[in-house]
């Protein structure tokens, strides 16, 4: 099997077969090195980098990701990842008794978790469109949220992407449709920056949050949550700390709160500039190039295991990004967090090739889902659809 000769930029382990870079992305090389610079100088004088130095150089990191997202510097805030961005967002929202906040059946689960501790709480009640899965067009998915909305409906939270199917969702239209029915819009876009492009002052949704950790491949525990202008003075961060009785008057109290939550570890954040340049000079045509190809390479990856598994595409190309979903035969679906499907476990250990595979509940059953960065080649998803049928047999149910 022939390996990217792109893939010498990461650490990934060239003995795995790595086709699931969905879940938690990896980080290049020259990411970590900065990563690591940064760290040290950190250390060198932890009082001068985390008291006096910090606040200009998250400013400087936040202006390069703002440029990227289409957005204004001070409405982003980083946050850990984008389930801490949904979870500050549904905390600092003013939910009373009776109302109503929607939501799809292919909601990630840790954010949907948090929706209904956060409706359960405040009284709220949670109504679920069904999406369906395998689909046709971009109406199947607008249909049953648009059908959802009563006068009750305050908030509808929505995946850009959809991590179990790996759908792009007509996100636009949805934010159109929902504003027309005076419905606010958080979006979960946890795979959107470096998959699909972004322009986010235009996209106008109240709330926006997304991971650099995955398509854009900073480090872990690097993400970013996107607040519009007229909802920042009712958001307050998860963790409340110094900003809260700050009597600074050169920044909004969104930005003094948001940006000191305690001592913690800031780096992921500073090397958003240093991944922005690295992916944008992997390919001639820089990020916009590298989006189309891996967005070519799933969707071949995706028919090659069609054609093997003998089933029609589930979702037409045009709602599809970096990932693709395939659905298998009735068998044990895996639970998150860990989704050890017996079929996920048997490609590891005997195959070595990583992939989640993952359970949707409306109707029950079971997806398989690939993954394409530049690192990958061709010939890992020949080899995927090579084996597959054969560990289906191998670890149908009895």
């Amino acid at each position: 099997m022939t390996r990217s000769p792109l893939a010498e930029h990461w650490l990934l382990d060239p003995a795995i077969t790595f086709l699931n870079h969905g879940s938690f992305g990896a980080c290049p090389r020259v990411v970590l090195d900065e990563q690591s610079r940064w760290r040290e100088r950190m250390e060198r004088e932890p009082v001068l980098f985390l008291h006096r130095e910090i606040e200009g150089l998250l400013d400087s990191a936040r202006g390069a990701l703002a440029q990227f997202v289409g957005a204004q510097p001070d409405d982003l805030a980083f946050v850990v990842n984008a389930t801490t961005g949904v979870n500050t967002v549904l905390r600092s929202v003013p939910l009373v008794a009776g109302d109503e906040v929607l939501v799809t059946d292919q909601e990630y689960n840790a954010c949907r978790n948090a929706l209904d501790h956060i409706a359960a709480r405040r009284g709220a009640r949670v109504v679920v469109a069904h999406v369906p899965f395998p689909l046709r067009d971009e109406a199947e998915v607008i249909a049953p949220i648009v059908a959802a909305v009563t006068p009750r409906t305050r908030l509808l939270l929505v995946d850009f992407v959809t991590s179990q199917t790996g759908l792009v969702m007509p996100i636009r239209r949805i934010v159109e449709a929902m504003h027309a029915r005076g419905v606010a819009v958080l979006v979960d876009g946890a795979h959107a920056p470096g998959m699909v492009p972004l322009e986010l002052d235009a996209l106008g949704a109240e709330w926006f949050t997304g991971n650099c950790h995955k398509w854009l491949c900073t480090p872990k525990g690097s993400a970013f949550l996107h607040v519009r202008r007229d909802r920042q003075a009712e958001m307050r961060p998860l963790v409340i700390s110094h900003g809260a009785n700050s009597r600074r008057s050169d920044r909004s109290r969104f930005r003094i709160e948001a940006d000191w939550i305690g001592t913690h570890d800031p780096t992921p954040w500073l090397c958003i500039p240093t991944a922005l340049r690295f992916l944008g000079g992997l390919m001639p045509g820089g990020i916009e190039a590298l989006r189309a190809h891996n967005r070519s390479l799933v969707l071949e990856g995706r028919r090659l295991v069609c054609e093997a598994l003998g089933i029609e595409a589930p979702a037409p190309e045009a709602m599809i990004g970096s990932l693709a979903s395939i659905p298998l035969p009735p068998g044990k679906a895996g639970e998150a967090p860990l989704f050890l499907d017996p079929l996920q476990v048997r490609l590891f250990d005997a195959e070595r090739i990583e992939l989640p595979i993952m359970g949707l509940d409306s109707p029950p059953r079971r997806l398989l889902r690939i993954s394409a960065q530049a690192y990958n080649a061709r010939g890992e998803y020949v080899r995927l659809a090579a084996v597959l049928p054969r560990l289906l047999r191998e670890t149908a149910p009895d």
